[in-house]
């Protein structure tokens, strides 16, 4: 991942596996933050067993066991999609661990989740490799599941963004984490609002005239959606 386009941790538990990178929350028990390249080269179809889901090695706090999501009613929502990583066992498999998925409403993962999931693929197939940001919004007093009190988030966040000649071009999303039926673009917010709610700063390394100019807008152009 372009080390220019990394967010901040809140937390300083980055972790670095050779497909994401994520920072983890421990108090939350999952990721703040995974980012991930999509590249035009990643988007296979090849079939791939599911594999079951295991603690993440690299997490020192240890990750969540999977168990906790068992009968409450949530989904295992993957944060990297195992459908961008199709292109090798190992890169599947990677996306598996715990630290990678969140709980999601079942509608909500099935529903406008996918869709948003597809049309990434779609994007990254008409205009080439991109760079995705993505988990839940992370605060306080969230409901709790499991043994582990895994938190369950109220809404989920995409950030994406394309090199485009000099310029950068970004859509962000917040979606509440239930089904809908309203349009992708409906949930496009500027990322100054996702950077007030959950304290991370995205592009840490950029300037703060770049951050300016990026940050506070919604800009849809140059993205068919």
């Amino acid at each position: 991942v372009a080390t220019d386009f990394l967010p901040s941790s809140t937390t300083g538990a980055i972790i670095q596996h050779d497909y994401f990178m994520l920072s983890y929350s421990e108090p939350h028990e999952q990721a703040e933050w995974v980012v991930y390249e999509l590249k035009q080269s990643h988007l296979t179809y090849d079939d791939r067993q599911r594999p079951y889901f295991i603690e993440d090695p690299k997490v020192a706090t240890k990750s969540a066991d999977w168990r906790n999501y068992r009968g409450s009613g949530y989904d295992r929502g993957h944060l990297c999609p195992a459908g961008d990583r199709r292109f090798s066992e190992y890169a599947y498999n990677e996306t598996f661990y715990t630290s990678n998925i969140s709980p999601q409403n079942r509608e909500f993962n099935a529903g406008i989740w996918n869709r948003l999931e597809q049309k990434v693929r779609f994007w990254c197939k008409k205009y080439g490799d991109l760079t995705i940001i993505t988990g839940g919004v992370l605060e306080s007093g969230l409901e709790e599941i499991g043994s582990e009190d895994v938190d369950v988030p109220n809404k989920f966040y995409k950030v994406i963004f394309r090199k485009d000649g000099n310029s950068v071009k970004v859509l962000c999303f917040l979606i509440p984490n239930k089904e809908s039926k309203k349009s992708l673009k409906s949930f496009l917010v500027p990322i100054d609002s996702i950077e007030e709610i959950t304290t991370i700063d995205f592009f840490k390394n950029k300037s703060e005239t770049w951050q300016k100019n990026l940050e506070s807008i919604v800009d849809a152009t140059g993205w068919t959606f």
